[in-house]
């Protein structure tokens, strides 16, 4: 059976970054190689290649767009609920100033 595995990456542009998400689908249990990851950049419309392999850096092939992927395995994203926190604001009374 197959799972989905979420991929954060970071685009880098002249002095701008931007963060980003892909899929990957994997087998249970297994972990993403390196070619998945250039599959699924690919698939969200970069060419790249690889260029750093222990940290998992892409390079843009279009000499006239040049940009680097970052591939962030140690993301975390956001654990606040924001509906939840949203909700329980809402029971809160406003202070009312005198």
């Amino acid at each position: 059976m197959k799972k989905e595995h979420i991929v954060h990456f970071k685009i880098i542009r002249g002095g701008e970054s931007k963060k980003l998400t892909g899929l990957i689908y994997l087998e249970e249990g297994a972990e993403p190689t390196l070619e998945d990851f250039a599959d699924c950049l690919k698939q969200c419309g970069h060419d790249v290649h690889i260029e750093d392999e222990k940290h998992f850096i892409f390079r843009s092939n279009d000499p006239g767009e040049d940009y680097l992927i970052d591939v962030l395995e140690d993301y975390k994203p956001n654990t606040k609920d924001l509906d939840s926190d949203n909700l329980a604001r809402s029971f809160i009374k406003p202070t009312t100033f005198l």
